[in-house]
């Protein structure tokens, strides 16, 4: 049953990653970005570690997808040329089919180790997150911050031009 769970999620995963790569449309790349984030969410799921497919909810599904979507509302898409097809893409297919290739006959040749589903403990985690890991993550958050402080000062010096 979790071997057909994880298939399902691979799939959705791989659609997902496939839909961001495809698609022409910036908003419905983000939605695809969603999809294929969830589903990784899933997969951590079925290998038994909650905490990380919180995590992959809380910061990629919920944050980097919001700070996307904020930085595509807030650019000024009209002042971008018309972009066209990249004429590389067929160097492209044979690059990620040759990559596709080495990484499957590397799965294929090793078996899987067989082991017992472990949680982490959440005392040492915690305590690592919240002593050597916050000045880190305090940063990081500031940055993003002020991306999206200047992103609105930027679209909203671009409005009164016009």
């Amino acid at each position: 049953m979790s071997w057909l769970l994880f298939g399902l999620l691979a799939v959705l995963t791989l659609g997902g990653g496939l839909g961001v790569v495809a698609t022409r449309n910036v908003v419905h790349a983000a939605l695809f970005l969603l999809l294929s984030l969830t589903a990784v969410a899933g997969v951590y799921l079925v290998l038994f570690a909650e905490f990380l497919a919180l995590v992959q909810i809380l910061i990629y599904g919920g944050a980097i997808v919001i700070v996307v979507l904020f930085a595509v509302m807030l650019t000024r898409s009209s002042d971008y040329p018309r972009i066209s097809d990249n004429r590389q893409w067929p160097l492209a297919v044979v690059a990620a089919l040759g990559v596709l290739g080495v990484l499957a006959a590397a799965f294929m040749s090793r078996p899987s180790p067989v082991t017992r589903p472990q949680s982490p403990v959440f005392d040492e985690l915690a305590s690592s997150l919240f002593t050597r890991w916050a000045v880190p993550f305090e940063v990081a958050s500031l940055v993003l911050l002020v991306a999206l402080i200047g992103a609105i000062i930027i679209a909203r010096a671009s409005g009164n031009e016009r």
